[in-house]
């Protein structure tokens, strides 16, 4: 039987287990929202495509299924390309279907016509504008394995209208063979023994941990890992949540605004072993100064992220969920060794608890003014154990990542790669569509929530219990930050000297909105919004010039870093 394009589209991505997408409607799309009336896809509508790609991204990262986002042509098309390219930095599973004017007017300026495949090319895995709708089912089919393969990312589907109506023979394929894609899954077991044996032999040994161990699910082979060969363990800000923060080999968070014990231990140790993570320079700081005694073993799916950024002793291209596994097998093996080379690392531990004791993650409290980072010690303190956790970008990002304990894996949800504003309060939306019945949290600064706050309509209409704590100091405090540690004070553009008011905006859209102005409300305002049914806006009146401490100025090495403002 013959389909229409748009109708094969729809019944292939019931083929790929697709059961909700994101997305906006518009005229080179009409054919395909038409036919969306009688599927059983569910649809949500966002109130712009940016929100609709970071919603079908949030939706990605808690569940570990391909997102999926539509859009119309033109502006519609240029409007994912934020969500398209946070999905990219961050290996982030997804497809983006966007509609293109008819084949006969690409390239003749039609009416809402832009290049998607000329502007998404460099943020993108792959992408496809489809000019036969016989090919539509096989590419659709190409899209979600390259997507969901190797390392993952977002793939764009760019759809003619004229394809949408034209008919073919629907024929859903059940594998695909991609020449030249053939990532590699099983690691090196020559390799592999190699790093068995380094990890035995080293004395400061640190398990340095990426995005990769939660794109594989590995946060059980990883503590299994870590506590046979107790190894300290940190992570970065991808990383969050694969492994517990509350464990005692756990170090955090390194890198930039990372602990100073575990940028001491990275430093001090002689045998880093980085699993599914890229070395970005947040992590690094001074490329020279990065674990200078250390030997590197590195671990990730991707062969060009090895040795891309630092110096590598020994590479291993694989699966990381794979490769802990052969790991944790050999291991088995040797628990001789094992026992031995934990009472060597006696002195190590000392080391690092030294490190811990004489400069922990702390703040100073006051009673006077609310203090950000209490306020995000009260949302973890009163908030479920599987909550998941959504930020935006900016200082209150850095907060969460140091004071809100994750013991669960996709529990934490962030831009980390592109650092997108905006990100939070969408990546909430979907993360709540996957998980109706959980509890989800969107911890945002006041300058970020207002870059995508129209979500909150999508919020109430989809009865999305989404809690958003936005921690509002009038100022895009990251930047502030920076120009009072290095622009003596020159705050140009930073203030935000029209206050909102986050509680009208929250009634306007039919939302619940709370204040708390004193350090004794903040209690009382988390319970009554935790207990409130439909999404509720936490507002908290914070400490104006609170910084992110402690801190690795721009250029500077790990151990550089500034403890206090």
């Amino acid at each position: 039987m013959k389909l229409t394009g748009s109708k094969i589209l729809l019944e292939s991505l019931i083929q790929e287990g697709v059961e909700t997408i994101f997305g906006y409607p518009g005229g080179t799309v009409i054919n395909i929202y038409d036919d969306l009336m009688g599927s059983s896809i569910k649809h949500v509508l966002t109130r712009h495509e940016q929100a609709a790609v970071h919603a079908a991204d949030g939706y990605a990262r808690a569940t570990g299924k391909v997102g999926v986002a539509i859009a119309t042509s033109g502006p519609g098309a240029t409007n994912t390309i934020t969500g398209i390219a946070t999905a990219y930095m961050d290996s982030i599973p997804m497809v983006v279907i966007t509609g293109q004017v008819p084949t006969g007017l690409i390239g003749n300026d039609a009416f809402q016509e832009a290049d998607t495949v000329g502007l998404t090319r460099p943020i993108t895995k792959h992408n496809y504008l489809v000019r036969d709708v016989k090919d539509l089912a096989l590419i659709i089919k190409k899209a979600f394995y390259i997507a969901r393969t190797g390392r993952p990312g977002p793939v764009v589907i760019d759809l003619p209208k004229d394809v949408q109506i034209d008919k073919a023979k629907f024929e859903y394929p059940d594998k695909v063979e991609l020449r030249g894609y053939k990532p590699t899954y099983s690691g090196n077991m020559r390799m592999i023994v190699k790093a068995v044996k380094m990890m035995l032999a080293a004395k400061k040994p640190v398990l340095y941990v990426g995005g990769g161990a939660t794109l594989t699910d590995s946060h059980a082979e990883l503590l299994k890992l870590a506590e046979a060969l107790q190894i300290p363990v940190t992570t970065t800000l991808m990383g969050m949540a694969s492994f517990p923060t509350r464990h005692s080999l756990s170090l955090g968070m390194l890198g930039m605004h990372g602990t100073y014990y575990a940028n001491m231990a990275v430093t001090s140790s002689d045998l880093l072993i980085a699993l599914g993570a890229r070395f970005d320079d947040r992590v690094t700081g001074k490329i020279s100064t990065f674990a200078p005694h250390a030997k590197i073993i590195h671990v990730d799916v991707d062969p060009t992220s090895i040795k891309k950024n630092v110096r590598v002793d020994l590479p291993i291209v694989g699966d990381l969920l794979d490769v802990l596994k052969k790991m944790n097998k050999k291991l088995a093996e040797h628990k001789d060794e094992v026992a031995q080379a934990n009472l060597a690392l006696k002195p190590w531990h000392e080391e690092v608890a030294a490190w811990r004791k004489d400069h922990p993650m702390s703040y100073k409290p006051s009673k006077k003014e609310i203090k950000p980072q209490f306020v995000i010690e009260k949302l973890r303190e009163l908030s479920n154990d599987d909550a998941i956790v959504t930020t935006e970008v900016g200082q209150h990002q850095m907060w969460t990542a140091q004071f809100f304990d994750f013991t669960q894996p996709r529990t934490f949800l962030s831009s980390g790669g592109l650092g997108t504003m905006g990100y939070g309060l969408p990546a909430a939306l979907g993360a709540q569509v996957a998980f109706p019945d959980r509890q989800v949290i969107d911890i945002s600064g006041d300058g970020s929530f207002q870059m995508n706050s129209q979500e909150l309509a999508t919020l109430v209409q989809y009865r999305l219990p989404v809690k958003i704590a936005i921690l509002n100091n009038n100022f895009l405090g990251m930047v502030r930050q920076w120009q009072q540690l290095f622009f003596d004070k020159r705050y140009s553009q930073t203030c935000m000297e029209l206050p909102i008011d986050f509680i009208k905006l929250a009634e306007a859209y039919g939302a619940t909105g709370l204040r708390a102005s004193k350090p004794e409300e903040v209690e009382e305002v988390i319970k009554k919004a935790f207990d409130t049914p439909g999404p509720v806006i936490m507002e908290f009146k914070v400490s104006r010039e609170e910084n992110v401490m402690p801190m690795v100025p721009a250029g500077a090495g790990l151990n550089e870093m500034v403890l206090a403002s």
